[in-house]
């Protein structure tokens, strides 16, 4: 006979710059029940808790109780997994050292593990992705702020501190642009999407040839990809340099750790072919040539935000089980 109280089901929660999103997941990666909330809505890390947790509550309430609930898993940018704490976030209001892993465990009587977001896609890459049977490869999330993962034997890459793969802030232009995490130089202030701004004004500054990126007052990321698939010489040269800068990266990147694929992730990857291209020529250019040729770099196919709460639903199956209810 079946046991009725085996707990078949965790809670994924990817906290974004502007969206938390949460969902019940089953054993089978199945999402059962989704919800969100503007991460932006609450400044103060005390209020966001409460309100992530009585939305929690009430999702699970609604979808088959807390006695189906095994854990929590939470994505977040600058979380550390080893601690349990988001550490300085350079893109995220709640400055210093955040112990949230313990905040929302206390509230819910649920163990909870937390993970860098480029660490929970990249496990949800493995688990349902591009990188499913892959032992040796990199994640590479690349939208308001730049992250990494790196898989080797099969094994995700933590480090000592769990700091490991915070590629978006190793120095590619000594002296270069301040970056939000106040060095100067970061590929992050160059390749993410402040630094894809950036590079627009200052292609727009370069040239007086027409372009559409001129005429709108609050350019973005997505819209210079709008630009460049009409045809937008300019914009088609913010994302080639864009590109570039990137590919330079991680062919230092793979020089060091050999991996057999790329994945790229994240808002930029949506400029498709005019990034990929300049990336793939640079990463072949500059990476070690012993390895050149066989490293296979590819956009996600996954959706990002399925992606990421599948992502943090795998991060919840592996933390040790705790409960106040038992």
């Amino acid at each position: 006979m079946e046991d009725s109280k085996i707990q078949k089901r965790v809670v994924g929660v990817d906290i974004s710059t502007e969206t938390t999103t949460y969902a019940i997941v089953d054993v089978r990666g199945n999402i059962i029940a989704e919800a969100d909330f503007p991460t932006t809505d609450y400044p103060n890390i005390n209020d966001f808790v409460t309100v992530l947790c009585e939305r929690i509550i009430e999702l699970v309430e609604a979808n088959g109780g807390y006695e189906s609930i095994r854990s929590v898993g939470i994505s977040c940018p600058s979380a550390n997994y080893v601690t349990g704490n988001i550490v300085n976030a350079p893109n995220l209001s709640w400055k210093g050292v955040v112990p949230l892993s313990a905040l929302i465990r206390d509230r819910l009587g649920l163990a909870v593990g937390i993970s860098n977001d480029a660490h929970a896609a990249a496990l949800g890459e493995h688990a349902y992705g591009a990188a499913h049977g892959m032992k040796d490869f990199i994640l590479v999330n690349v939208g308001v702020g730049l992250g990494s993962c790196f898989f080797s034997n099969g094994n995700e890459h933590h480090g000592a501190e769990g700091y490991a793969g915070e590629f978006g802030h190793t120095c590619l232009i000594p002296g270069g642009r301040r970056c939000g995490c106040g060095k100067q130089g970061c590929i992050e202030a160059y390749v993410a999407s402040k630094g894809v701004v950036v590079t627009a004004h200052e292609v727009m500054e370069e040239s007086d040839k027409p372009s559409l990126m001129r005429d709108i007052s609050n350019l973005t990321p997505r819209e210079i990809t709008e630009c460049c698939k009409q045809g937008d010489e300019l914009a088609i040269e913010v994302y080639r340099r864009t590109g570039e800068l990137l590919g330079l990266g991680l062919a230092n990147y793979a020089s060091i750790v050999n991996p057999e694929a790329i994945i790229i992730s994240g808002g930029i990857s949506r400029a498709g072919r005019f990034l990929m291209e300049p990336a793939k020529a640079a990463f072949e250019d500059h990476v070690f040539h012993n390895i050149r040729g066989k490293v296979k770099i590819q956009v996600s196919s996954l959706d990002n935000r399925e992606r990421d709460v599948l992502g943090a639903s795998a991060v919840a199956w592996v933390v040790k089980e705790y409960s106040l209810f038992k």
